[in-house]
């Protein structure tokens, strides 16, 4: 998806990398997916709680093990 989400531009092809301490949890779930929002913010400088971006139908989340 690009486009914009409450004021914040989202790009398709946006990834990050997070890293969970716990195989049972699904990253939305772990921490209430702030790894994710510390991830985007880190990287991209953008919020992805105000963009309400942390749910399975804007992030595609990838597993590697």
């Amino acid at each position: 998806m690009t486009g914009f989400r409450n004021g914040v531009r989202l790009e398709k092809g946006m990834q990050v990398d997070v890293i969970t301490d716990s195989d049972a949890q699904h990253p939305f779930h772990f921490m209430g997916g702030q790894l994710i929002v510390d991830a985007f913010r880190r990287i991209y400088g953008i919020d992805m709680k105000k963009a309400n971006a942390i749910t399975s139908s804007v992030i595609d989340v990838k597993r590697v093990q």
